[in-house]
């Protein structure tokens, strides 16, 4: 049987860190991929082409960063790779693997993982991580199944995963769907058949402030106001329950002139679209043209939304993208 070939693009994170010069400096990222594939051994069941891609922290990561690495993943598959391995830091994970998801043209999976624990530490993380996710590419059954993140032996789809633990090594979940499938054994096992994908998006150029802010108890609405009057091109609002925010808030979004979308800050669970009718409640947003952001998390809204002004979308195809990927009943679940 031939051997499946796997790409591994190294970012940087936690996975690939050392101590510094100074032990009391911290780690910091210095492991190339050449060096993680390393600790695995020389009996891996596939082979595997390594790029050491960047050297960033999780929360520097960028969209330069990642459209790099999207084009050597495309250039790996063209050339014959069953799929891609992204290895980063935990924090931003979430968003990376969505961007793949949204963005990524073929069937061969995208796969991407990383580790709570430095190799430094007592039993790190990381090559279990890797070795999952090397496991998960190569299965002919991920195929067609978008972006995932292996990790801890858990599957999960990029459009439901988060980091939903700062520390943990069980730092991932993917309320409320749950894990796709788990690795067990050097096998993957999955719970749930590979749903339609929507087709991917351009990965254009992301240029331009688009925050994203929670809004809360006695919020006035003057933040937003400020970060429009600086010249955001849009703005995602972590939204209070299914997608209410103040009444200062609502006069300062029906005056608004860039798309908005408001999601939930609550962790799980959608938006709303009509039960609730006072100032500021999802059905005066929507009628304000607000877009809600369904089941999609305020964090991959952000990202979805970056997109779709990169790509110079119109308001009404925002609307439909965000009724496309962030409903259950339209996007893959």
């Amino acid at each position: 049987m031939t051997r499946a070939r796997i790409a591994v693009a190294a970012l940087g994170g936690t996975i690939s860190m050392a101590p510094g010069r100074r032990i009391e400096d911290g780690v910091v990222p210095r492991l190339t991929a050449e060096d993680l594939l390393g600790d695995l051994g020389a009996d891996l069941p596939m082979d595997v082409t390594a790029g050491t891609l960047a050297g960033l922290s999780s929360a520097s990561m960028d969209y330069a960063t990642l459209a790099r690495t999207r084009q050597w993943g495309i250039e790996q598959i063209e050339s014959g790779a069953a799929g891609l391995v992204v290895v980063q830091g935990t924090d931003t994970l979430e968003e990376t693997a969505y961007f793949f998801e949204l963005t990524w043209p073929f069937d061969e999976p995208v796969v991407v993982t990383g580790a709570m624990r430095n190799p430094s530490l007592p039993s790190p993380d990381g090559p279990a991580n890797l070795l999952a996710a090397l496991t998960v590419a190569a299965e002919p059954r991920s195929r067609g199944r978008g972006a995932l993140v292996a990790f801890d032996d858990d599957v999960h789809a990029a459009r439901w995963v988060r980091k939903a633990h700062s520390s943990h090594l069980e730092a991932f979940s993917s309320a409320p769907a749950g894990p796709l499938g788990m690795v067990a054994e050097r096998t993957v096992h999955y719970f749930h058949p590979s749903p339609p994908r929507p087709q991917a998006l351009p990965a254009g150029e992301v240029q331009g402030l688009v925050p994203l802010l929670e809004t809360g108890l006695a919020d006035s609405g003057e933040l937003l106001s400020l970060v429009l009057d600086g010249g955001a091109r849009g703005v995602v609002l972590a939204a209070t329950g299914v997608g209410h925010v103040s009444t200062g808030t609502a006069d300062v979004l029906e005056a608004a002139e860039v798309p908005i979308v408001v999601a939930t800050r609550t962790g799980a669970g959608p938006t709303f679209r009509g039960t609730y009718g006072f100032h500021g409640s999802e059905s005066s947003l929507i009628r304000m043209g607000v877009t809600m952001a369904g089941w999609l998390c305020p964090r991959k809204s952000r990202v979805l939304l970056q997109l779709l002004l990169a790509a110079g979308t119109s308001r009404d195809e925002i609307e439909r993208q965000f009724r496309l990927r962030g409903d259950l009943d339209r996007a893959e679940c």
